[in-house]
Formats: C-alpha cells, sequence, structure tokens
C-alpha cells in the first residue's frame, strides 16, 4: 500500500538535516513526503529543498503564506497526502531505519487497526539518551497497552492523552472523521481519539523514533516529578476547565456526524459534564464540597479524570 508522511517544518534549521536524512534512511521508504512550512524565517525551507532534489521518492513541498499554528499546518499537510498510511513527522527527531517497516507490518497483520503508535527513545539536543523512554514519560504501563489491543482505546483516551504524534501512523480511510482539525485541539489528541472511536488502535512495543526533548520545541513530553506535577495543576482555572469542556463537544459533535456508536457519544457527553461540573466548582463563591462528592459518587473522576489527584486539585487549589 501507498505510504506517505506528513511533516510540519517552522524555523527548523537546527535539527531538519537529521530527521530528513532518517526517512531517507528507512528500510521501507516512503512512498512520497509532503512538508509544509509555517513561514519559516530561517534556512528550513532551503534544507528541504535541497534534500527533494536528491530524495529517492518524491517530495513535495509547500509553504504557508501565514503562520499557520502546529494544528493547522498538520491538517493541511494530510489533506496532501495520497497514501493509504499517513505517517506524522516532526521537524526536530530521528527515526529508527526500521520504523515505517514496523508500521507498515502492523496494518498488515491488524486489518481492523485504524491507528498505530510506537515508543520512543528521549534523547537530548545531543541525541544523548535521556534514561527513559516516552512511555515511561507518559506512564502508559503494560496494563494498559493491553486494553488499547484489546479495543479500549476511547475509554482510556478520554482519561488523559497517550499517544504522541511524531510516533502515529493513520489509515488515510479517516480523513474525512478527522478534518478538518479544530484549532483548540492538539493535533494528534484529536486524531487519536477520533479513530479510537471507530477503529482499533495498537501500540507498537519497540521505540522506533529518537525523540529530541529541547529548548525550543512546542511540545515534549519529559518526566515530572510530583513538585512538577503539582505546579502544572495549580495553573489550571475555571477557564481551563471551560475549555475542555468545550473541546470535548466538539469531538462530539463531529462523532455524532460520523454517525459513531452510541456508547461512544454517551462516554464522551459524561465527560463533557464532568468538566461542566469541575468548571462550576472553580467559579466565585461556590461550596464545592457537593459537586466534588457528587464526582466522587458518579466515578467520573476515575473515568475521565485523573482520579484522586483530580480530586485533590478540585478540593484544595484554586
Amino acid at each position: 500500500m501507498l505510504l506517505s508522511v506528513a511533516m510540519c517544518t517552522y524555523n527548523g534549521e537546527a535539527y531538519l538535516e537529521a530527521q530528513l536524512a532518517s526517512i531517507s534512511a528507512q528500510s521501507r521508504r516512503p512512498d512520497e513526503l509532503i512538508v509544509c512550512d509555517d513561514s519559516s524565517s530561517d534556512a528550513t525551507l532551503a534544507i528541504a529543498r535541497q534534500f527533494a532534489e536528491k530524495a529517492p521518492f518524491p517530495v513535495h513541498i509547500e509553504v504557508n503564506p501565514v503562520n499557520l499554528g502546529s494544528t493547522r499546518n498538520f491538517d493541511k499537510a494530510i489533506r496532501l497526502c495520497r497514501g493509504e498510511i499517513i505517517a506524522l513527522a516532526d521537524q526536530d527527531d530521528v527515526w529508527l531505519p526500521e520504523k515505517l517497516a514496523m508500521l507498515e507490518r502492523t496494518f498488515d497483520n491488524e486489518p481492523d487497526c485504524g491507528l498505530a503508535f510506537t515508543d520512543a527513545e528521549m534523547v537530548d539536543p545531543q541525541l544523548r539518551p535521556l534514561g527513559y523512554r516516552l512511555w515511561d514519560a507518559i506512564h502508559l504501563y503494560l496494563r494498559e497497552r493491553q486494553l488499547f489491543r484489546a479495543g479500549h482505546a476511547f475509554a482510556l483516551l478520554l482519561r488523559r492523552y497517550r499517544v504522541t504524534g511524531a510516533t502515529m501512523a493513520f489509515r488515510s480511510r479517516h480523513k474525512d472523521l478527522i478534518l478538518p482539525i479544530p484549532p483548540q485541539w492538539i493535533h494528534d489528541a484529536w486524531i487519536a481519539l477520533l479513530i479510537a472511536a471507530v477503529d482499533l488502535c495498537v501500540p507498537v512495543e519497540q521505540p522506533l523514533i529518537r525523540y529530541r526533548q529541547h529548548a525550543t520545541q512546542q511540545l515534549g513530553e519529559r518526566k515530572r516529578g510530583l513538585y512538577q506535577q503539582y505546579l502544572v495543576a495549580k495553573r489550571m482555572s475555571q477557564t481551563t476547565y471551560q475549555a475542555v469542556a468545550h473541546r470535548y463537544t466538539q469531538a462530539c459533535e463531529r462523532l455524532r456526524l460520523a454517525k459513531a456508536p452510541e456508547d461512544r457519544l454517551s462516554a464522551l457527553a459524561a465527560k463533557i459534564t464532568h468538566f461542566q461540573r469541575r468548571t462550576e466548582m472553580h467559579a466565585p463563591g461556590i461550596w464545592r464540597l457537593p459537586l466534588i462528592l457528587r464526582e466522587l459518587w458518579s466515578g467520573r473522576y476515575s473515568r475521565y479524570s485523573l482520579g484522586w489527584k483530580s480530586l485533590a486539585q478540585d478540593l484544595f487549589l484554586n
């Protein structure tokens, strides 16, 4: 089957050449590489164009006249892909040589697989190992990976993000479902959640990219200790919870149009209700305890938030 790579770039001159070289060195090369550049002001475009001249596969470069941001830029790159399988690529990582071959094998072996994702080696800007893997950082444990394979990805993703776009590939038959991607969402979270609602999502155990952590990246997956987790929780506010409810309302509306299974829509409605209640808790002058106890009794803290951590956050913070 045809395999496309969708890459987004923006001022990535420091690391782009190494990433492009790693894609060219794949044991199973892509049938096309789509590069969407988001109005870079450095040498990113020159590096991409120089690579395109000598690449052993077609490279199509699109330049946005204005900066779209990462979500809308990935939306555009995915639209331009012609392959049956679409793998997403960041500009600053390095792929291991077997990445595309193993992803393709996963789709071949799992006809019902709509999305596959891999583990990653966490490295510093010079590609030196940080001593842990991506799934260690995001706490994607063996039991959860087994639940993914058993078809429970949607329930897991309703609780928190678990699929990183840089490790992801999906079947293009889902383009009509996921596009357009709402700008309020991070692209990989939206793609994974929607595909999980209608298809199987398969984790690939091997780390197949070197996931570079550096100061200028938009997002990363560094390990957080309890104090760092506390600082993140302390920054959350009534506006934060309201925004989460809005994002999942968008997902519910999209899946309802796609005639997704009713149990998926019901679960999304419960997630939305949970975050509407958490929004109410953090309104000025509200006595939170009755609302917290109601959410605890309903089981929604464990199904749609982080369990006791979220309960403690609502009880003691903000």
